[in-house]
């Protein structure tokens, strides 16, 4: 196991750095400058560059580059809030942003898991039914439309919670806005969690241990569920680093101060520090998610790491 996680550790850090070396490309070739102000002189614009060493050559740009993301030190913004470190940055929005998506993904997987395992368990019946209504009504909606409807229903008649993001109310404003993230992510999940577990159900191994008498609560947690996590596990992964980044619309519709509307502030003004660092840190949160996925397909299911080692082998 531990040859496995290493080998997969080292493909994931090739994978970031060659993810480097595309970003720095895209900089150099993007069009126009941040600094295309019309009441700037081209000498001023000249003196900007020079202070940024965006003059310097480009090998030198290049590894300076590398070492400062290495560092997570993504340098400062052009535009936004003119010489603050982007880090900075990203220390008040990314915890916002990752605090909206951990609780999409908690509230999500609950109700995924337990609407495609009730509807798994009612098979060809009016509770698979309706189940697989709500799910593939899940996922029809787009998350803003569910967003709307819940800022006025529990927002504007209710009063129940904030219709706007209030950092000052804490967990309650994190709701409504989680919510509308979930939707897509449930119904995915409840799909999915279905098909397995229907396909589970009907294996020969299933039926006798059901045969010998194992309770039916216990049949389901600890062998068909494990045996349906797998193909959870690959849904799952791209869901959580799509919720944990946010949703940009979501955000907007709340007025959720993270890093999804920052990325849409950035690519507006042309700061591209902001907008490739932002970039970078999908990425390897994307990178970082696969990486634990990998290794949760070898603590699931051991043939899949013991056919990966004997092909490196």
């Amino acid at each position: 196991m531990k040859k496995y996680i290493l080998k997969r550790l080292g493909l994931s850090i090739g994978t970031l750095l060659l993810i480097i070396l595309i970003l720095f490309s895209l900089m150099q070739l993007m069009p126009g400058s941040p600094f295309n102000d019309e009441k700037l002189s081209p000498a001023q614009q000249e003196r900007i560059r020079d202070h940024y060493g965006l003059n310097d050559p480009i090998p030198t740009q290049f590894v300076r580059y590398v070492g400062q993301m290495v560092r997570f030190d993504f340098g400062s913004s052009y535009n936004i809030s003119k010489d603050t470190p982007v880090s900075e940055l990203l220390k008040t929005r990314l915890p916002v942003s990752l605090g909206l998506g951990g609780l999409a993904i908690l509230i999500g997987s609950f109700f995924g898991l337990f609407l495609g395992l009730y509807a798994a368990l009612r098979h060809h019946r009016i509770g698979d039914t309706i189940a697989t209504f709500i799910a593939v009504l899940g996922v029809s909606i787009p998350s803003y439309v569910f967003a709307l409807l819940l800022m006025y229903v529990f927002g504007h008649k209710l009063d129940w919670f904030p219709m706007l993001f209030n950092a000052k109310l804490g967990f309650i404003s994190y709701v409504l806005p989680s919510v509308a993230l979930s939707v897509s992510a449930m119904a995915t999940i409840a799909r999915f969690t279905r098909t397995e577990m229907i396909e589970v159900f009907q294996q020969d191994y299933m039926l006798l241990l059901e045969a010998k008498g194992i309770s039916r609560t216990r049949l389901i947690l600890l062998h068909a569920l494990r045996n349906a996590s797998i193909p959870l596990v690959t849904v799952l992964g791209p869901l959580v680093v799509n919720l944990m980044t946010g949703s940009l619309v979501v955000e907007k519709i709340f007025s959720v101060p993270g890093i999804g509307q920052l990325m849409i502030n950035a690519i507006q003004s042309n700061d591209y520090n902001i907008v490739l660092s932002l970039a970078f840190v999908y990425s390897a949160m994307y990178i970082g998610i696969m990486l634990i996925v990998d290794i949760l397909y070898g603590i699931l299911d051991p043939r899949i790491r013991l056919t990966k080692e004997a092909k490196n082998d």
